[in-house]
């Protein structure tokens, strides 16, 4: 791309599921990419993110100041915010503002366009609530004056996205399925692939500034078949599905809150938007950014292969805020300390401490920890089945099962805190001590601290205190014993 090194471009949303990969994509490309992102530290962990085309500024996409000060300079502004999972059912007037308060900055600083990645649907009064908002926010955008180029999806086929999560976890753990009538519904998925090749091919594509362009696969079909070809791709048995008129988005999202790792809050307004058919109207996105579309079967194999590899890329997980440490201050906190010399370096205890949850487990008394994330689910929480995106490694602001690392410095701490329903603030720490004197060995240090809201919160601590000698006695056992096997290991 002759003089695309000098090209600059905002990205918000670059700690999500599409930013965490535009990004990349655009600076292959030669662009020189500013991310606007709520915490700083959540992109660290990103292989890209220290490379010199990279600029991250730290701040809020509803502050005018930060705005303008992240768009300066800039030729184009990707919006990929979204409050759904920040402001739950509020989201709708959450988006419509941030939206309305961003096209006024990009008018403000001068920026050219404004590029948008909305859903597909019909217009009418029959649209979901959720794809009516993302036509909301297309016209919030818009209506500073900048012309947007809006890019309309279906289903998004690839490893860790919230739609393809949902559908696997359904078609594996279900061999009979009663379903809404949606089922039927057709709809045009589009493998994750050629969405980032629009949202990149764009910028070099004049005829796309102010456009809204439909972008979908080369495949049109029901969801009943969409789930036989997942079945096909697992291995599995073609599944039984029973349509049936009496299953509301409410139930239906209440299923998929149980069945897979997609907590309720997304599953509502994703469930609510099945029964829009969600068609591409024309072809004229290929037309002006040619591209060969994948398959929707390529598609489904390619990301179950990148999720059997470990390598995806990124999550849904990956969204949404991290909490900070103010809310800890004042008021009562109960600690649980415990602590362990370990016969192995510091390097190789923080490792297996990084190891805790998804398909690793917790070290010890996993019967409990599953059935203390059932209960979660069944109380509305993500449970144990949300797991983590990489078994290995961890950065700051991944899931671990129902934990949130809020705190990592690399091989000394690790800090998570807890996303199950609570009556309370719960944290887990861990502190790898190095020997004081010559040594191979190290200490570690596991802290499990509660802050309870009124007497629910008191009553809750009280209650699973004699179940911690299990929990958190057996897990630094767990660690020391790996942690130490690894070490003779060499």
């Amino acid at each position: 791309m002759a003089g695309g090194a000098q090209r600059a471009v905002l990205v918000t949303g670059a700690t999500g599921y599409i930013g965490g990969r535009l990004v990349p994509r655009l600076l292959e490309r030669g662009f020189r990419v500013r991310c606007l992102v709520r915490s700083a530290p959540k992109l660290a962990t990103r292989p890209w993110s220290g490379g010199p085309g990279v600029e991250i500024v730290q701040g809020d996409a509803g502050d005018r100041g930060a705005l303008a000060d992240a768009m300066r300079g800039c030729e184009a502004a990707y919006y990929l915010v979204h409050s759904m999972i920040v402001a739950g059912r509020a989201y709708e007037e959450r988006d419509k503002l941030l939206a309305r308060r961003f096209g006024e900055a990009v008018a403000g600083a001068g920026v050219g366009r404004i590029v948008y990645l909305g859903g597909l649907g019909e217009e009418g009064a029959g649209l979901s609530r959720h794809l009516a908002s993302r036509r909301e926010v297309e016209a919030a955008l818009a209506a500073g004056g900048v012309p947007v180029t809006a890019l309309r999806a279906a289903m998004i086929v690839g490893s860790g996205s919230a739609s393809f999560e949902i559908l696997r976890y359904l078609v594996e753990r279900l061999p009979v399925m009663v379903t809404p009538r949606w089922v039927d519904t057709p709809c045009q998925p589009i493998a994750v692939r050629d969405v980032l090749h629009y949202l990149v091919a764009c910028l070099d594509a004049p005829a796309t500034v102010g456009m809204t362009l439909d972008i979908g696969g080369p495949d049109v079909l029901p969801y009943r078949e969409l789930m036989q070809i997942m079945a096909a791709a697992l291995g599995l048995r073609r599944r039984i599905i029973v349509p049936v008129p009496v299953l509301t988005p409410r139930l239906s999202s209440l299923w998929i809150h149980l069945v897979t790792p997609v907590g309720k809050e997304i599953a509502r307004p994703l469930a609510e938007g099945l029964r829009n058919p969600v068609v591409c109207r024309d072809d004229r996105a290929r037309e002006l950014m040619p591209c060969d579309p994948m398959p929707v079967r390529e598609a489904i194999v390619a990301a179950l292969g990148r999720a059997e590899q470990h390598e995806v890329e990124t999550s849904w997980l990956d969204a949404g805020p991290i909490p900070g440490d103010p809310d800890w201050a004042g008021g009562t906190v109960f600690e649980n300390r415990r602590a362990a010399e370990i016969s192995a370096p510091p390097a190789v205890v923080f490792a297996s401490v990084c190891r805790i949850g998804g398909g690793h487990g917790w070290y010890a008394a996993d019967l409990l920890w599953r059935l203390r994330g059932l209960l979660d689910r069944l109380a509305g929480g993500p449970g144990l089945r949300r797991g983590r995106r990489d078994p290995e490694r961890v950065g700051f602001g991944d899931a671990l099962d129902f934990w949130r690392v809020v705190g990592i410095v690399p091989d000394r701490t690790l800090r998570l805190r807890a996303e199950m329903k609570l009556p309370g603030v719960a944290e887990l720490e861990f502190d790898v001590e190095p020997p004081q004197a010559s040594g191979a060995g190290c200490r570690l240090a596991q802290v499990a601290r509660f802050m309870p809201r009124g007497l629910a919160g008191l009553a809750y601590w009280y209650a699973v205190l004699p179940l911690h000698g299990i929990v958190f006695r057996g897990m630094l056992a767990g660690i020391r014993r790996h942690a130490e096997a690894r070490a003779r290991e060499g």
